[in-house]
């Protein structure tokens, strides 16, 4: 019964995510349709949708409440997809297929998964910035961008895939408890953390929240 229950929440809140990317995603015309195309490809593959979804439920459950939030859902959710068409590329771990279907690169060649990847990162952070017309508090919505920008970068995201892919070229007795731990921190919980924190943020929690927040994660 609590199953049954938990699934119909769980899915009633990954439609709504659904329909929040749905409103951010890039129309695809033009001469650069085809880029556009494979982002979309990319972002619609399905998946768990945490992030965003935790970035939601931290963000009502400090009180907040408009749709201030929805911009950075959709951004770190193309955040997350971006990273993952890179992960999938030949020069990284070669992967043909991804939940059950073929990876962008497999289906739109490498040159385009490459671009891709990197629209969806430039175009998260265009998607973050429209939150700024959504709210007064502006210095929230700026605090936040700053958490989604360090956490996605060389200081979180890719700070841990850097050291990952070191790992893989180097000695199996070089490989200490601690740079793992680093690349587990940095490649993988940092998207966590920053999903929770910018909900905490943007609903208006206290420094100790957040912070505390950042070390749950």
């Amino acid at each position: 019964m609590r199953g049954t229950m938990f699934d119909k929440i769980r899915k009633t809140k990954t439609e709504h995510i659904e329909e929040v990317l749905a409103e951010y995603l890039p129309k695809e015309e033009g001469y650069a349709s085809k880029v556009m195309e494979a982002m979309n490809y990319s972002i619609l593959a399905g998946g768990k949708r945490l992030r965003p979804m935790l970035m939601e439920e931290t963000y009502h459950m400090f009180g907040g409440s408009g749709i201030v939030i929805e911009p950075f859902m959709a951004a770190q959710e193309m955040i997350h997809t971006y990273s993952l068409v890179h992960d999938d590329l030949p020069c990284m771990d070669n992967d043909e297929y991804r939940r059950g279907r073929k990876t962008t690169h497999a289906v739109y060649g490498e040159g385009m998964a490459v671009l891709a990847g990197d629209a969806l990162l430039n175009y998260a952070f265009e998607t973050a910035c429209k939150a700024f017309s959504m709210t007064d508090d502006t210095d929230r919505v700026a605090a936040a961008f700053g958490i989604l920008s360090r956490k996605a970068g060389i200081y979180g995201m890719i700070g841990g895939q850097t050291a990952d892919i070191l790992a893989e070229n180097s000695d199996s007795s070089d490989i200490t408890e601690e740079l793992l731990l680093y690349i587990h921190e940095n490649k993988t919980a940092a998207l966590i953390q920053s999903s929770m924190m910018i909900g905490a943020v943007l609903a208006g929690a206290e420094d100790k929240y957040i912070s505390d927040i950042e070390k749950i994660g």
